[in-house]
């Protein structure tokens, strides 16, 4: 995966971090015998999953290449392998 930026977004660092306050959230609760608490972290993750996919859909998380990018980087690649 060396050259690309999977994961080091801002929608993929403000996702991972609310979905782990909500699992730390749900794990208190879980110990300390509280159902509603421990419900409260689950929704927190799948918050954290839905805030994660909204800063993509708005541009914040990695971008697709288009198939002119994909066809250039081959042929650059070739290119050094024929050199």
């Amino acid at each position: 995966m060396a050259g690309t930026s999977h994961g080091h977004t801002p929608a993929a660092w403000t996702g991972a971090i609310i979905t782990f306050i909500g699992f730390c959230i749900a794990g208190v609760f879980m110990v300390a015998a509280n159902p509603l608490g421990f419900w409260a972290g689950i929704a927190v993750v799948f918050a954290g999953g839905l805030v994660g996919l909204a800063m993509r859909a708005a541009g914040l998380g990695v971008q697709k290449e288009s198939p002119e990018l994909i066809e250039a980087r081959e042929r650059a690649g070739r290119a050094q392998i024929s050199h």
